[in-house]
């Protein structure tokens, strides 16, 4: 069964979101697993492809578009494409499916903005739908 975590950042700014993702990719890599990035379309993916590159002078994110870099161990895609591992689900879309659940985790940066918490909510009622029990961590106590 798959785990859902979600991360609750302290306020609305979009980029807090994409700095937040790069270091939870990342951690990820760090543990010896892939990351899938889904987001809304190809325009965000383009924009965060060029963010991983950009990430940290002292690292490096091996990345790529999921239709032209199939093997990266850390994958941004968008629409019902999806990779051929399982491990871990970074979503930034506003939207969760079905096929989300066949991860064995799964990870939500919730920021403070109207829509990204109304999208958040119902992936999260989603995941609990499946048996699925999330796991908040509030950033924003950690912030202040």
């Amino acid at each position: 069964m798959s785990q859902a975590d979600f991360y609750v950042l302290p306020d609305a700014d979009p980029d807090s979101r994409t700095a937040f993702l790069c270091r939870l990719a990342d951690k990820v890599l760090g543990h010896g697993l892939n990351a899938y990035i889904h987001v809304a379309g190809a325009g965000e993916a383009e924009r965060l492809d060029q963010l991983l590159w950009d990430y940290r002078a002292d690292a490096f994110i091996p990345h790529g578009l999921l239709n032209s870099k199939p093997d990266a161990p850390v994958q941004i895609g968008w629409g019902d494409q999806l990779p051929q591992h399982r491990d871990v689900y970074i979503n930034l879309a506003l939207d969760a499916s079905e096929e989300t659940l066949k991860f064995d985790r799964i990870l939500e940066i919730v920021i403070q903005q109207p829509d990204i918490l109304a999208a958040t909510r119902k992936n999260y009622a989603l995941y609990k739908e499946h048996g699925i029990t999330p796991k908040m961590h509030d950033m924003r106590k950690s912030s202040s």
